[in-house]
């Protein structure tokens, strides 16, 4: 029987040996599914705001967005004087909106990265993390609401600076239809526009 010897070089040589022994044997940690879902958002969100499209944005917004909940919370007491006709075209409208204001207030802040930190679960859904860091050194908080839908997620709401952005939205609405008699189609044709 022969006896293992370890010279001078041997643990640099096994050293790969055990690192596979320990990714076979070791349960790797499974990714929060609700910071995967938002680290995919924001690279997507942050190369639209780039190209400052608001096409481009608005698909985003389209894709992860909640965008069914975001549109009745923010036509708020006029939620049920939408015409289920009027509804598809308020929804587009409604995100084509959103596009064309963030292509216009991005270049505002100039954003250098970020990092998607944690999640917890909230009363109202899933509150995920994270951090702005801008170009000129400065950074902010973002908390993104997440609403859980099948085995992905949607982006309900974000507060930044302490404030929800769904409520702005709905105070704009809100106010636009009452400037108008209470005609929510008035709403539904600027939004097109």
């Amino acid at each position: 029987m022969s006896v293992l010897r370890f010279g001078p070089g041997s643990v640099a040589r096994i050293a790969p040996i055990i690192g596979l022994l320990a990714a076979l044997f070791v349960t790797p940690v499974r990714a929060d599914p609700a910071v995967a879902f938002m680290e995919k958002v924001a690279r997507e969100l942050l190369a639209a705001t780039r190209t400052k499209s608001p096409e481009l944005i608005a698909s985003v917004v389209h894709r992860y967005g909640d965008v069914g909940f975001i549109g009745n919370y923010s036509l708020g007491s006029y939620k049920g004087q939408l015409l289920p006709s009027d509804r598809q075209s308020y929804i587009t409208g409604m995100v084509r909106f959103l596009g064309r204001y963030a292509a216009l207030e991005a270049p505002k802040y100039p954003v250098a990265g970020y990092k998607i930190l944690s999640s917890t679960q909230g009363a109202s859904g899933v509150m995920v993390d994270s951090r702005i860091d801008l170009r000129d050194g400065t950074s902010y908080e973002v908390r993104w609401l997440l609403a859980k839908y099948g085995s992905t997620y949607r982006v309900r709401d974000a507060m930044v600076f302490g404030f929800w952005m769904t409520p702005f939205l709905k105070k704009l609405f809100e106010g636009y239809v009452q400037e108008n008699g209470g005609n929510v189609r008035a709403l539904v044709a600027v939004l097109n526009r």
